[in-house]
């Protein structure tokens, strides 16, 4: 079939009322299993080619020259000693490396306007040559004057604090409550700055033929990569394809298009010869956005029962001056808990470090450490069990704007995963000692909003009875080509080596893309909806209504026929779905929620954490892969034990340049550092109002609060409240009690 043939049919929906669960007629029995992936032979035998491994004909290599002073603008940049090098093909300046909004005519060579410089290893030249070795060296070579400027590099004093309208509110009387209350705390909580560290670097290999171009690339979400390269490149979006069928994780830094595309488009454009740019690990930490670090206040008060009647969370983050994106920390604060008197206030310092952006689990990843530790804190302020303080202020409706839950199965996560932990063993904090090392259990709840994306899916019922998928969602190691497989293969009645998964091309109907947790159940839909169109078609040939219809391995039953689907005349025949958000997005409180729990031992000597054991338990609706579900929040809770006690993007305070750009400096947790993980999804949840196929999104639930779980436990086992995070030995070592 051709990429631009129209559907025989198409299926749409708007999300304005809660659907049926038209999945849970089906019989094939694939959806919800153990699916391995049907791409993962040719990962682990490395046939899977990804964007760096695309090796064109007449390649040239080119590598990005960055900046080295914080803020002002490049006065010169000498190139003359780099062309001369050996292999060195061109030397490209500035913003011919971005859209140049006073450039000529089309056809015409863009001027020449040198950068401003905005943060220390921000990019602002490429030198391309016939190999790699060469393109370093003559990047290296390369002598830039500036017009240096002062910089401010510190969110805690910068000058520019802006205060986004929409992130502001106050209910009630906060001071009132707080100082009426039988309870109350104050404390301020610190996270640090992550980075993605995708396994996968960025890297883009562009070429150009007939006035189009193909770029494949290492991206997320191809709609909206394919608009943002086009417009950087001044041109029309038909004119550009993306392909992107496999890619090595993204964790955020992927959603939007990176300098390595921009500059591998623009240099191969002029070369009239395809160009591989690939970014250096530490080339990744520089110029790729990172999560910002956070400074939060939390306030809480409750009355002598332990029901709260104040919450306040109050934050700064920081990004660069003039970008929109500030991490949403208190994002899952304000639907989570009760207190009818409220604050919430978000500060975006104006600093001049790499720019800020989604990185998993934007807002809750970090605010929820803050809110669900100081629960704990308010729990042993009060005495009341920390799992008890939680159910008893949970509302029957959103605190903020009494939207009903559309579902939510918090407290059976802390019910269940306590009576799975062990919780009753838990003892008071410092009293118990197992050798040199203190041992103690923590809890948090998890909490990811849910969002559903405008999607669009093409399914053809081919021939020879087998189905085709098409769209242009990408695969981050997350499962789709296996989600999409087995959505299609249930709704047709077909087993997973009759579906063909086709993804990561822009070319393919416009999918959701991967991001925010809300792939699966966006592209999914779409998928779901097209496969509805085809059985419709299926029941009209054997004159029967829909509901009378059932397929199963390949064979069509109804009205006491039976007939195998490649049998059927018309074949192939397309469907396309597409699914749009509505109505129950306004109307409903629509998440995912879970709950984390953690054993540690802290080293009486030294505190030195050390993570025994973790159990999270989760509530998202449809469960589409077990398997892959259980990986991703596996994958989720390691992060969180990386929050808690390993990772920290570290910023040289003179000039806000990252120091530790490496996987050897920046330390994510090593198999040595991760116990046995449990990860428990609940059998029969749905949310009707969630999608058409009543799932919802894991990967970054299984983050959010799994840190927070972590610092509860080290304050039980030995009695220091780390609020600093993470939780590094140096924070913990002088307040350690002594042995008994």
């Amino acid at each position: 079939m051709s990429l631009d043939q129209s559907p025989d049919q198409t299926t749409e929906l708007t999300m304005d009322k809660a659907q049926p669960r038209l999945l849970d007629a089906m019989s094939q029995g694939l959806l919800g299993t153990r699916l391995s992936r049907p791409e993962g032979a040719l990962k682990v035998t490395g046939r899977a080619a990804y964007a760096a491994e695309h090796l064109p004909d007449n390649l040239a290599t080119g590598v990005l020259v960055r900046a080295t002073i914080t803020k002002g603008k490049v006065s010169h940049i000498d190139s003359d000693g780099a062309k001369a090098m050996k292999g060195v093909l061109a030397v490209f300046n500035g913003d011919p490396l971005v859209r140049n909004p006073a450039q000529g005519q089309a056809g015409e060579a863009p001027a020449q306007v040198l950068p401003e410089v905005h943060y220390f290893g921000q990019p602002i030249a490429l030198v391309v040559a016939s190999t790699f070795e060469q393109a370093r060296a003559a990047a290296q070579s390369m002598t830039v004057t500036y017009e240096e400027e002062d910089a401010e590099v510190e969110p805690a004093t910068a000058s520019t604090v802006d205060k986004p309208k929409k992130s502001q509110s106050d209910t009630g009387d906060l001071e009132g409550a707080l100082r009426d209350a039988a309870t109350a705390i104050d404390v301020t909580y610190a996270t640090a700055p992550h980075t993605s560290a995708a396994m996968e670097p960025h890297a883009s290999v562009a070429e150009w033929k007939d006035g189009r171009l193909t770029l494949h690339g290492s991206y997320q979400m191809l709609k909206h990569n394919l608009a943002e390269l086009a417009d950087a490149l001044d041109m029309s979006e038909d004119n550009v394809r993306i392909l992107a069928p496999y890619v090595g994780g993204g964790f955020g830094s992927k959603l939007g298009i990176a300098p390595e595309a921009v500059a591998a488009a623009h240099a191969a454009r002029e070369l009239k010869r395809p160009v591989r740019v690939v970014m250096g690990r530490d080339q990744v930490f520089q110029m790729t956005l990172r999560r910002s670090e956070t400074t939060q206040r939390i306030r809480l008060g409750c009355d002598a029962s332990g029901r709260m009647t104040a919450l306040a969370h109050e934050d700064r983050v920081s990004n660069l001056p003039g970008e929109a994106f500030s991490e949403p920390v208190a994002q899952g604060t304000h639907f989570l808990y009760g207190g009818e008197n409220r604050r919430f206030t978000h500060e975006v310092a104006r600093i001049h470090r790499p720019g800020t952006g989604s990185v998993r689990a934007p807002g809750e990843a970090v605010g929820m450490i803050a809110l669900e530790c100081a629960m704990d804190e308010l729990a042993e302020a009060t005495g009341i069990d920390p799992i008890e303080l939680r159910v008893m202020n949970m509302r029957e409706t959103t605190p903020a704007d009494g939207l009903p839950y559309s579902e939510r199965g918090l407290e059976r996560c802390l019910r269940e995963g306590a009576a799975r932990f062990g919780w009753d063993g838990r003892r008071p904090a410092a009293q118990r000692l197992d050798g040199d090392w203190w041992i103690g259990m923590g809890v948090a709840s998890a909490v990811r909003t849910n969002q559903m994306e405008e999607s669009v899916a093409r399914v053809t019922l081919q021939s020879d009875g087998t189905a085709l998928v098409e769209t242009d969602m990408t695969d981050i190691g997350t499962g789709s080509y296996a989600i999409l497989t087995q959505i299609a293969g249930e709704m047709l009645g077909l087993p997973a080596k009759k579906v063909r998964v086709r993804i990561g091309d822009s070319d393919l109907p416009k999918s959701s893309g991967s991001g925010g947790s809300f792939g699966a159940q966006s592209c999914g839909s779409a998928v779901f909806l097209a496969c509805k169109g085809l059985r419709e078609w299926i029941a009209d040939k054997l004159d029967v209504s829909p509901a009378d219809l059932t397929l199963r391995d390949g064979v069509a039953t109804g009205g006491n026929v039976q007939m195998s689907l490649a049998d059927f005349a018309g074949l192939p025949q397309t469907s396309e779905g597409h699914v749009k958000p509505g109505d129950t997005a306004d109307d409903f409180a629509i998440a995912g929620y879970g709950a984390h729990f953690a054993e540690v031992g802290v080293h009486a000597d030294t505190g030195e954490v050390r993570v025994r054991r973790m159990l999270g338990i989760f509530s998202i609706g449809r469960v589409l892969n077990r398997l892959t579900a259980e990986s991703q929040c596996h994958g989720a809770m390691i992060w969180g034990i990386g929050s808690a006690l390993t990772e920290e993007l570290m910023h040289d305070p003179r000039d806000g340049r990252i120091v530790n750009h490496n996987l050897a400096e920046y330390h994510v947790p090593v198999h040595l550092d991760v116990p046995q993980l449990d990860a428990i999804l609940l059998e029969d949840t749905r949310d009707d109002q969630a999608n058409p196929i009543q799932a919802k999104g894991i990967g970054e639930l299984g983050i959010s609060g799994a840190a927070a779980s972590i610092g509860n436990a080290v304050f039980n086992a030995c009695g220091v409240r780390v609020r600093d995070f993470p939780m590094t030995p140096d924070k913990i070592i002088a307040g350690l009690p002594d042995r008994p």
